[in-house]
């Protein structure tokens, strides 16, 4: 087969989050987050595991960096634990926390593996959750102070910055549905913080370039691509509905279009409306470098006038994943060019694209993860057709680095390339390991 080669300068790595993998929950002045409030909640998580442990990348640091490296990985994205490096959210800052991330952002450089730096990925520290969390407008202050805090110790050596990690699933998730931490299930709530996060993000991103530091900074949105069931207008007119409701709820805002008056209207008829006060919306729209891509499957959308939101989910048509989502390898590349074309074809990095593969090791020790190896390629080709149809991708970073503590899932949901004994905590790379190394090595997959 003929080898589909990515422009050149295109960057290769892999992503991780800090809560799935640090482990050190209490160590080192460590301050607690809402996940470690509530994981261990009886019938929070799946299997009852926690992420007190995680993958001990805290202790393991070097060991991972390594691997990385043997990986012949050019590009990390991590995040850093805000209650590692201040343990009540604002306030005191922990210089032993602070010195965990100088060390791993020193290793990756002597390796020669780019950092990038996600600023929150989920775990916002206890203490703000107390005082409200994302639904109290003071949180776009600490973030802001906490997101300069971050520029100032590590803008020297991080030149690439994600605000926030995928708002859509720590709003809606975590404060509609309540399925993930901080387990709130409040439409009300859920209006506030989907406000409160936006304009977080503008803040950071005005406080990076008010820093002096110079960088790239963006956001990164969970996004589905969404197709029609059927060929009927009122399915198309539903399909569009809900991308109003997710893909353009979330990244409308940030590229200056504001939020679809679909949700707007939505929220105002049910007492929730989203407190936007006078200036916000340019706070929330100043200026990023680049639209962080997360993407794992499809969404098979109908119409359902009888539903308040007039969409509806269709059943799964493709074969199902252990997470329970379709394996559908061509959604990255045709969401690619739907939000290219919607936004006016921005810089793309694709910050998340993996595969759940619940493969267990063999006889001889080994982890034929076949599944995740198809899949991995059918994405990457689709995202190859959207960069030669003009969208402007840079990076992709695989989701994930190792097996991991896979939030509400606990241990029961294996996305990494290299496969972690949750009992030795043993790292063993995959057969799609010694596969990605190869794309990197040719810049390209076979076609």
């Amino acid at each position: 087969m003929p080898l589909l080669t990515f422009p050149d300068g295109f960057q290769w790595g892999a992503a991780t989050a800090a809560y799935q993998i640090e482990g050190a929950c209490r160590e080192d002045n460590r301050g607690l987050s809402i996940w470690d409030t509530f994981t261990h909640q009886p019938g929070t998580i799946q299997d009852g595991a926690t992420g007190d442990v995680a993958c001990d990348h805290y202790h393991r640091m070097q060991e991972d960096v390594d691997l990385m490296a043997g990986l012949g990985l050019q590009a990390y994205r991590f995040s850093v634990s805000w209650s590692r490096v201040m343990p009540f959210g604002k306030g005191a800052i922990n210089e032993k926390g602070l010195a965990f991330y100088d060390r791993l952002i020193d290793a990756l450089l002597a390796k020669n593996i780019e950092p990038m730096l996600t600023l929150y990925h989920w775990d916002l520290p206890q203490s703000l959750q107390d005082l409200g969390g994302w639904a109290n407008r003071s949180i776009t202050d600490w973030f802001a102070d906490y997101a300069n805090l971050m520029f100032e110790r590590y803008g020297d050596r991080v030149k690439k910055w994600v605000t926030l990690n995928e708002p859509y699933i720590f709003t809606d998730i975590g404060h509609r549905r309540g399925v993930m931490a901080p387990g709130i299930r409040d439409l009300a709530i859920y209006g506030r913080t989907i406000h409160h996060a936006h304009l977080a993000h503008g803040k950071a991103v005005q406080a990076l370039r008010a820093s002096g530091k110079g960088g790239e900074i963006g956001i990164t949105n969970a996004n589905s691509s969404y197709e029609p069931a059927d060929d009927t207008p009122e399915t198309a007119a539903a399909v569009e509905l809900a991308r109003d409701f997710d893909s353009r709820l979330f990244h409308g805002p940030v590229f200056g279009k504001g939020y679809p008056q679909s949700v707007l209207d939505y929220h105002d008829a049910r007492n929730a409306s989203l407190p936007i006060e006078e200036g916000d919306m340019a706070i929330i729209a100043s200026p990023t470098d680049f639209l962080g891509t997360n993407l794992y499957s499809r969404s098979l959308i109908q119409a359902s006038p009888g539903r308040g939101v007039g969409f509806a989910f269709a059943a799964p048509r493709l074969p199902l994943l252990p997470m329970g989502y379709e394996a559908a390898p061509h959604a990255l590349g045709d969401f690619v060019r739907w939000v290219s074309k919607e936004y006016g074809y921005p810089k793309i990095y694709i910050t998340e694209n993996g595969v759940c593969d619940n493969t267990e090791p063999g006889p001889d020790g080994q982890v034929n993860d076949a599944t995740r190896v198809e899949l991995l390629g059918g994405f990457l080709k689709g995202l190859h057709g959207a960069i030669n149809d003009g969208c402007d991708v840079r990076a992709f970073y695989q989701w994930s680095l190792y097996d991991n503590f896979e939030w509400a899932f606990g241990n029961t949901k294996r996305f990494g390339m290299v496969y972690t004994d949750f009992d030795s905590l043993k790292r063993i790379p995959k057969r799609s390991a010694a596969w990605y190394s190869e794309v990197i090595r040719r810049n390209g997959v076979e076609g």
